[in-house]
C-alpha cells in the first residue's frame, strides 16, 4: 500500500461519490455513496473489504454532513492519516481550464464563473470541495475537468452556426463532457493495442446513462457529440440528444408546454426511456426486446443507428479511424449495442468475431473484430476515479 492514499469525491446536487485509491496500483480500498442529501432520510452507504453498511445522515443532511461521515470511517480503518491528497471531479471549466490544477482562491472563483454552463453540477461541486477544504485541513486539493480534453477542439467543431457575438458575450459554444474517460481510455486503447497513442486515429464511444462520441487523433481531441451541455449528440437513458430546435415552438403552440417544461421532458423523459415507455436501463431494455416487445426494440435500434451515424461522422474528425472504443457501462457490456453499431459500419470494413465480442463484458476488455477487419473495434473499460488520482498525485508531488 502506498504512504500516500488519494480521496476522490465527485458531488451531485443530491448525492457524493468518493473513493480511497492507491495510486501506485489502482486499488480502492473504501468507497462511499451518500444519497437523497438536502432530505431529511439522506443516508451513506460504505464499502470496504467487501463488505457494506449504511450510516444514516439525518442530523447533517448534506454535502458537509456526507464528508463528515466519511471522515469517520476513514478514522475507523486507518486511513485518515494516509490519504495524501484530495481530487474532484468537476463538470465545468469552460475555457477558462484546459487541464487539470490545484485548488486555490483563484480556482474557486473560477468554477464559479463556469457556472452557467453547468448549473446542475458545478454548484454541488463546489459544495463538496468547501467541506473538503475545511473537514480535511491542510491537505491539498485538485479539480480535473469534464471539459478540460476537449479543449483541443478546433474553432471550427466548437462554434455553433449562431450570430458569433453570442459566443463572445455568454460563451455560447459547444464544451463536451467525459473528458476524463475519454483521456483515460485513449491512453488505455494505444496501449492496450501496442500502438502509439500520437498516431492513433480512434473513435470512443462512452455509452451509459448519459453517452457521446469523441474523435482523437495526435492524442487529442478533434470533435465530441455533447455541446454546450450534455443533452446534444446521442440517446441517451433518458435524454433525447440531437433534436430540431423548433421543437420548443412547436411545443408551446400545440401542448401549451413552456420552455422549463419542454427543456425538462428532453433531459428526464426522453432517449431510451421515452422511447421505450420502460425505462432508461438498457438492460431492461435489451430484455424486454428479447420478449418481442416493439417499443424497446425500437429504442435499441434508434440508438445503435444514431451511434454508428456518430462513428462516421467522427471519422471525418480524426482524419480515418484505427480503431473504435466502446467504453461506459452499456459501452463495456452490451455485446448486443456492438454489435448492431458494427453491423450498420460494414462499409467501413469492420467484421465483428462475435466471440470475442461476447466475451469482453464485465470489465473484459478486448478485441471484438475479426483479424480481417480493416478498423479494429474494440472494448477498454473506463476508470475516471483512477484518472483523476493519478492526476492528483502528479499535481501535489506524492
Amino acid at each position: 500500500m502506498s504512504n500516500k492514499l488519494i480521496l476522490v469525491l465527485n458531488c451531485g446536487s443530491s448525492s457524493l461519490k468518493g473513493a480511497v485509491l492507491d495510486n501506485d496500483s489502482g486499488e480502492v480500498l473504501l468507497s462511499c455513496l451518500a444519497e437523497k442529501l438536502n432530505l431529511p432520510d439522506a443516508f451513506i452507504t460504505f464499502k470496504a473489504n467487501g463488505e457494506k453498511h449504511t450510516t444514516s445522515l439525518a442530523e447533517h443532511p448534506d454535502h458537509t454532513g456526507a464528508v463528515e461521515a466519511l471522515m469517520v470511517e476513514l478514522r475507523a480503518h486507518g486511513l485518515d492519516s494516509k490519504i495524501g491528497a484530495i481530487g474532484h471531479r468537476v463538470v465545468s471549466g469552460g475555457e477558462l481550464y484546459s487541464e487539470s490544477i490545484v485548488v486555490d482562491d483563484d480556482v474557486i472563483a473560477g468554477i464559479e464563473k463556469c457556472i452557467p454552463l453547468a448549473p446542475l453540477h458545478n454548484p454541488a461541486h463546489l459544495l463538496g470541495l468547501r467541506a473538503a477544504i475545511d473537514i480535511f485541513k491542510g491537505l491539498p486539493n485538485v479539480v480535473v475537468f469534464d471539459t478540460a480534453f476537449h479543449q483541443t477542439m478546433p474553432e471550427h467543431a466548437y462554434t455553433y452556426a449562431v450570430p458569433h457575438e453570442l459566443y463572445t458575450k455568454y460563451g455560447l459554444r459547444r464544451y463536451g463532457a467525459h473528458g476524463t474517460s475519454y483521456r483515460f481510455v485513449a491512453d488505455e486503447t494505444a496501449r492496450f493495442l501496442g500502438e502509439d497513442k500520437q498516431s492513433l486515429r480512434m473513435v470512443i464511444a462512452h455509452l451509459g446513462n448519459g453517452a457521446s462520441i469523441a474523435a482523437v487523433s495526435e492524442g487529442k481531441c478533434q470533435d465530441t457529440s455533447m455541446g454546450l451541455t450534455p443533452l446534444e449528440g446521442l440517446v441517451m437513458g433518458t435524454r433525447s440528444g440531437d433534436i430540431d430546435p423548433s421543437v420548443f415552438s412547436f411545443l408551446a403552440q400545440n401542448a401549451n408546454m413552456n420552455i422549463t417544461q419542454i427543456t425538462d421532458m428532453l433531459n428526464k423523459k426522453s432517449g431510451l426511456l421515452g422511447i421505450s415507455g420502460l425505462s432508461n436501463d438498457c438492460r431492461t431494455i435489451e430484455e424486454e426486446a428479447g420478449k418481442g416487445h416493439k417499443g424497446a426494440q425500437l429504442a435499441l435500434e434508434i440508438f445503435a443507428y444514431r451511434l454508428a451515424k456518430y462513428v462516421a461522422s467522427m471519422s471525418v474528425a480524426s482524419g480515418g479511424i484505427d480503431a473504435l472504443v466502446f467504453t461506459g457501462g452499456i459501452g463495456e457490456n452490451s455485446n448486443l449495442i456492438r454489435s448492431k453499431v458494427i453491423g450498420y459500419l460494414g462499409f467501413l470494413g469492420l467484421t465483428e468475431d462475435a466471440k470475442a465480442n461476447e466475451d469482453a463484458r464485465f470489465g473484459n476488455a478486448g478485441v471484438i473484430t475479426t483479424a480481417e477487419s480493416k478498423v479494429k473495434a474494440v472494448v477498454i473499460p473506463t476508470n475516471e476515479e483512477l484518472m483523476i488520482a493519478h492526476d492528483t498525485a502528479r499535481l501535489t508531488g506524492l
